[in-house]
């Protein structure tokens, strides 16, 4: 072999090896997602979030977000668990039992704004109920909230109360079921998505969200009247975590760099796009519905109904060594802490 080939094939090998090693040292993430891609969880929260982590390790972490969700939104959180998604978001109360501590996120009254619960929520995770472990099996990103809840009808007075008994109402978690109940109206537990297609064909009556879904999901025209409450009938507490397996198969600098952008940075993001939703929601439907504020007797009634709610959770803080009345004012006071900042 002449000289000259061998230092053709020699720097083959060496551009070849390099090629091989930058490869090895690219990490594409698989996101399952279950919205449109017009939705704010996706476009406000976890492309810009894609975008940071794609910036933070310098192009060698990047997220593929799936054009079809790899199952329904349910199964979202095992799919991450499980290793068929690096990258999962979704409702902690589309399964029913699974996920009992984060409920007290999805309690009435606890905040006028998703940037103050969500940053609140996600310090009260931190500290106190990430170690019960329900999330085993993944990387936490973040857990946020949507802004306050409301129950929305059309042709049905919101006032006074009594008059909602018998309404079928959409329900997405069990908090809302259980205000339901104690109210008289019978729950439809159904996913967001399937919101027009229950209310259109009279389904149901009416349905708990925040205002940014109304719009969002095309039920403006389905809905004309809102029952609201300071701090919100209920909240929905979400997830938005990563294979723990695949986690750890990262770099220490890489780790590094989804955690600098993960927890409280995230949970934070994802209030403020969630708020700014929020308002352009209300100014759409500013016309076409009619809000009715909560009076005092009707507060007053509204925090007995709403008691048992506080119970059951309680309940089930108890039955994991958690004091229940200690956090639930942990979680006030880091609202109020929020707020202040």
């Amino acid at each position: 072999m002449s000289s000259a080939f061998k230092k053709i094939a020699n720097a083959s090998i060496f551009f070849l090896a390099m090629s091989v090693s930058a490869s090895a040292q690219e990490t594409v993430l698989r996101l399952s997602n279950w919205l449109p891609a017009s939705h704010p969880i996706v476009k406000d929260m976890v492309m810009p979030w894609a975008e940071q982590l794609k910036e933070a390790t310098d192009g060698r972490v990047t997220v593929q977000i799936l054009d079809a969700p790899l199952g329904p939104p349910p199964a979202h959180f095992d799919l991450a668990a499980n290793g068929v998604a690096d990258l999962t978001f979704s409702v902690h109360g589309y399964t029913p039992g699974r996920f009992s501590l984060t409920e007290i996120a999805e309690l009435p009254f606890l905040a006028d704004s998703a940037e103050t619960l969500s940053v609140a929520f996600q310090r009260l995770y931190e500290s106190d109920l990430a170690e019960a472990g329900e999330h085993r099996g993944t990387k936490v990103i973040g857990v946020f909230t949507h802004g306050p809840g409301l129950l929305f009808t059309k042709g049905r007075p919101v006032t006074p109360l009594d008059e909602l008994s018998g309404a079928k109402i959409r329900i997405g978690n069990g908090v809302m079921g259980m205000l339901a109940d104690r109210l008289g109206m019978v729950s439809i537990q159904a996913p967001s998505p399937q919101s027009y297609e229950i209310l259109s064909s009279g389904v149901a009556d009416g349905i708990f969200f925040p205002i940014e879904s109304v719009p969002f999901f095309k039920i403006e025209a389905l809905v004309d009247t809102a029952l609201r409450a300071p701090g919100g009938l209920y909240n929905s507490s979400f997830f938005f975590v990563m294979n723990q397996a695949k986690y750890d198969s990262l770099s220490e600098e890489d780790r590094a760099a989804i955690d600098s952008i993960s927890g409280e940075a995230f949970s934070r993001m994802a209030g403020q796009a969630w708020d700014r939703a929020d308002a352009a929601g209300a100014e759409i439907i500013k016309d076409t519905v009619t809000y009715h504020d909560a009076t005092e007797e009707e507060m007053t009634a509204l925090r007995e109904a709403a008691q048992p709610i506080f119970d059951d959770v309680a309940a089930k803080y108890e039955a994991k060594g958690l004091d229940f009345e200690a956090l639930h004012e942990k979680l006030l006071t880091e609202v109020k802490a929020v707020e202040a900042e």
